[in-house]
This record gives C-alpha cells, sequence and structure tokens, in this order.
C-alpha cells in the first residue's frame, strides 16, 4: 500500500550519511582513555535523552557518547546496519522491517511507552466507522503514527484498504485537518492541543494511554545496536545499557536539573520536556511518557522475574513484535511474517541481571 518509505530502507550509507541534523560529544573526563560509543537518536526526543544526562553527571566514566540527534527514523537504521552508528534508539515498531530487510541490526532493549503523548483526532461529525470510510486520513508512512491510526480504525470496524491515507506529520496535519480536508489525523502535542482548542467539534479519538493501547506494548521506544558492536564490544554494549538505566534513576531523584540538562541537549524549552516526562519523577502522576525502570524492561524481555507495567506479561516482547509484524503486513510495510528472536537480544539485558544490576 505505501512502497516509498520502505526504498529508504536499502539506501546505502553514503547517500544516508546526510541525514544527520546535529552531534552532541560530552567528553566523560579530560585526558581520559573513554571508549567513544556512536550513539543515534531517531528523533528530538526527551526518552532518548538519558545516556546524554547519564555523561554530563558523571555516570558512565568508560564512555564517551557521541550522540548524533537524526530527524529521519529509517535513514538512521540504516547508518546502524551500516556500521555508522553504533546504537540506535527509536520507536520499537521497526523490528518487523528491519528483519524482512536483512539489517545486520538486534533490538536490544524496550525502554519506554507512550502514555498519551500520541494521538489520533476526529474531525467534527466524527462518531462510528460510517463517517470514516472512503474519506482522508492522515498518518506519517512507516512511523508509529501509521500503527496508532490503523489500530484505531479497527476499533471503529473500519479497514486499513477502506479509507485514503495521506502522509503527513503531526504539524503538516494540522492545516489540513482544520480545513475540512482529512476525517482524522495522527497527532501529538502541541498539535492536538492547538486542533481541539481552534476547531470545535474535534475530539480525541484514541490517545495513548487508554489501556487497550498500553496493553499492546507497540508505542514505544526502544535501543538497537549493530550486530558488530554487540559481537566485537560487549561489555561496552552492556555499559551503555547500564548508563542509559544509571541516568534515569539519577533523573528520579533529580528531575529539576534532569529536565533542565535534557532540554539544553535537545534545545527544547523546557517546559516542553516536562510535558513530556514530568516534573515529580513520578510519571504516572505527570508525564505522557512512562520511561521503564531497568527491572521492568527486563521483564518485558522475560529475563528477569515478575511481569512488565500496564498488564504485560513477562516476556510479552516477542508478542508485541509479532503483532507489530501483523500490522506492518495489513499496512503492507512487510510481506511476510517472521521469527521475532530474529530482531531481538536479550542476551545483554539478561547478562546484566545475572550481574546483580537493578536488584
Amino acid at each position: 500500500m505505501k512502497t516509498g518509505q520502505l526504498g529508504k530502507w536499502l539506501r546505502t550509507a553514503a547517500l544516508v550519511s546526510t541525514a544527520v541534523v546535529f552531534a552532541v560529544s560530552v567528553p566523560s573526563s579530560e585526558g581520559s582513555a573513554a571508549e567513544k560509543v556512536r550513539v543515534g537518536t531517531a528523533v528530538s526526543w526527551p526518552g532518548y535523552g538519558l545516556m546524554h544526562l547519564a555523561q554530563v553527571k558523571g555516570l558512565s566514566p568508560d564512555l564517551e557518547f557521541e550522540i548524533t540527534i537524526l530527524n529521519d527514523p529509517l535513514n538512521g537504521h540504516s547508518l546502524l546496519a551500516a556500521n555508522q552508528l553504533d546504537v540506535y534508539e527509536s520507536t520499537v515498531d521497526y523490528i518487523p522491517v528491519a528483519i524482512e530487510n536483512g539489517l545486520k541490526v538486534k533490538n536490544v532493549t524496550y525502554s519506554n511507552i507512550s502514555y498519551g503523548v500520541d494521538h489520533i483526532i476526529a474531525a467534527p461529525g466524527v462518531e462510528s466507522g460510517d463517517d470514516i470510510r472512503g474519506k482522508r486520513v492522515a498518518a506519517p508512512d512507516a512511523f508509529i503514527g501509521e500503527l496508532l491510526m490503523g489500530v484505531w480504525l479497527d476499533k471503529m470496524g473500519v479497514g486499513v484498504d477502506e479509507v485514503e491515507w495521506v502522509n503527513l506529520n503531526a504539524d503538516e496535519a494540522v492545516g489540513a485537518i482544520m480545513a475540512g480536508d482529512l476525517v482524522a489525523a495522527y497527532v501529538y502535542d502541541p498539535w492536538s492541543t492547538q486542533v481541539l482548542e481552534n476547531l470545535p467539534g474535534t475530539t480525541k479519538a484514541a490517545h495513548s494511554d487508554e489501556p487497550y493501547l498500553l496493553k499492546t506494548a507497540m508505542f514505544a521506544d526502544s535501543v538497537f545496536m549493530s550486530d558488530q558492536f554487540i559481537a566485537e564490544h560487549r561489555e561496552t554494549a552492556k555499559k551503555v545499557i547500564q548508563a542509559r538505566w544509571d541516568g534515569l534513576e539519577w533523573w528520579r531523584a533529580n528531575p529539576a536539573e534532569g529536565n533542565q540538562i535534557i532540554a539544553d541537549h535537545l534545545q527544547w524549552p523546557v517546559t516542553d520536556v516536562e510535558f513530556v516526562i514530568g516534573k515529580t519523577g513520578n510519571m504516572l502522576e505527570d508525564a505522557t511518557l512512562y520511561m521503564y525502570s531497568f527491572l521492568e524492561a527486563a521483564r518485558f524481555c522475560g529475563v528477569a522475574d515478575g511481569d512488565a507495567p500496564f498488564e504485560q506479561p513477562n516476556g510479552v516482547f516477542y508478542d508485541m513484535v509479532k503483532m507489530t509484524n501483523e500490522w506492518w503486513m495489513k499496512l503492507g510495510l512487510v510481506k511476510e511474517m517472521h521469527d521475532p528472536a530474529l530482531g531481538i537480544d536479550c542476551s545483554l539485558m539478561q547478562e546484566l541481571v545475572d550481574s546483580g544490576y537493578g536488584s
């Protein structure tokens, strides 16, 4: 159904390297022999700020993170597969696409789940599937928003082939829905609020903190690593994971300072960072993104005892990837079902659990 974005996966690293927006490197300590790790983040996003935070606060003295922020998630995966990045923070939904395209990368851990930041906004008068069929809906191709739109359409009894899809990012969709060109669009704040406040009759038809969406676990962030980095720098790879969660625990204890550090890194207003990850360190109270603790992520992988949050059973990672694979088939991004284990490597998490980390 949508093939233009998929072609990006097949570009060479030489072509995609121009996708870099800016890079930030903070030496861990003067004169140190810290190992440099090339980290990419799919977009500028607070949930991807914890490795930077760990470095700024001296929590990862053996590592020097060279962080590249990209605004092209697909190209970031190509850079990782071409070993121009070692680590890549991106949404978890790319695992089946990476498998189908033979990318030599693995997802090593689940990290954050959307807890209300992602929305489907319905135009005035949209109340049932009959108001949607044959009409135009907007979501960015090959991205989390397309999945969310598909799941919402299914809930409304509308097939993905019963609407006309328009490839728009959230900021682009605002004008289209306010002009009456769309019956629904994937958006996130501040765009959601902008539409709701300025177009009477619009509704928040789906929001990612609804229990049925949280339980799917599909609308989330994660950490990918290249096969080469895992094989050749295994101890370093484990230190990277540990640094990320050390950064989270430091942030929980110092949310105000942590939010300012992340805001400076992303060049965001601190109020926007607070909107995403909260002000208090208790994300269930005041955030729209829930960042999993190390043990919660390990349970999601199935390498620590107990269940993950939001009614997600132990080891649900593999079932979640199967569900995502099924949806990408419906949406035309992949052609076949794949074994999730081909794109997941929880052994680094397992070794950290066995070492006593996070207990």
